[in-house]
């Protein structure tokens, strides 16, 4: 099962959202009309579409799914391919490469692999950020099945953080926050469509318990922390 709706009718595709995270990402990193930018796992793409606008780029910046989305954003460039398929190919350099929760989809010798292959197509003064989930500040509301698959990605988010220190690049750990207010039949409704990796391999059984579990546990309104740990990685 693909992760073709993470991005989908959640806070993350919100405007106030986008906004919220590029800002964020203005602050770590400077960019400029010409920045040549690459966004690894781009999903429908509105992040780097609205960044473009933001920008005022000369040129569209790139992003990379192994999902092509009907309703992906036309301000930028996309190539439905992964993201070791694209690096054997690729010849150009960028003054950004993010990857936005997506790292924890590969297994560890390809997060190394992976990093190396970013840092090879960077220009002089490029930056890759990687966004995950802050495994020590996690506010996701979950059912007890949910929860303790999110756990265990959590622990080898940990491991990823740690394999990523031991990099030979310049590294800073940032914190991106972002208040979260749904109603619980929206929430529910993302479950359903299986928002979040560890959804994925769930029967529609355990889905259903899941969401009668929530039904239980939540009050209408939801709210919460959506905190993720942005790492910085420079030459």
């Amino acid at each position: 099962m693909s992760l073709r709706n993470w991005d989908n009718k959640t806070w993350l595709s919100s405007k106030k959202y986008i906004k919220s995270f590029n800002d964020f990402l203005l602050k770590q990193v400077n960019l400029s009309k010409d920045s040549q930018i690459l966004d690894i796992g781009c999903g429908r793409g509105k992040i780097l579409g609205s960044l473009a606008t933001k920008l005022k780029l000369n040129k569209k910046p790139l992003g990379i799914d192994v999902e092509k989305h009907v309703d992906r954003d036309l301000r930028i460039r996309f190539k439905k391919i992964d993201a070791l398929s694209f690096f054997d190919y690729n010849k150009k350099k960028f003054d950004l490469i993010l990857v936005k929760q997506t790292i924890h989809l590969f297994d560890l010798y390809n997060v190394k692999k992976l990093i190396d292959c970013c840092t090879k197509s960077l220009s002089p003064n490029g930056v890759i950020l990687v966004f995950s989930l802050d495994p020590h500040n996690n506010q996701i509301p979950s059912f007890r099945l949910m929860k303790k698959k999110l756990k265990k990605s959590l622990e080898r988010d940990k491991i990823i953080s740690k394999l990523l220190s031991k990099f030979n690049y310049r590294k800073v750990s940032k914190k991106f926050v972002y208040r979260v207010k749904i109603t619980k039949k929206k929430y529910v409704k993302m479950i359903q469509n299986r928002f979040i990796s560890t959804l994925l391999p769930l029967t529609e059984k355990e889905i259903l318990n899941g969401i009668k579990e929530i039904n239980v546990t939540f009050n209408n309104i939801l709210k919460f922390n959506d905190n993720l740990i942005c790492i910085i990685l420079k030459k």
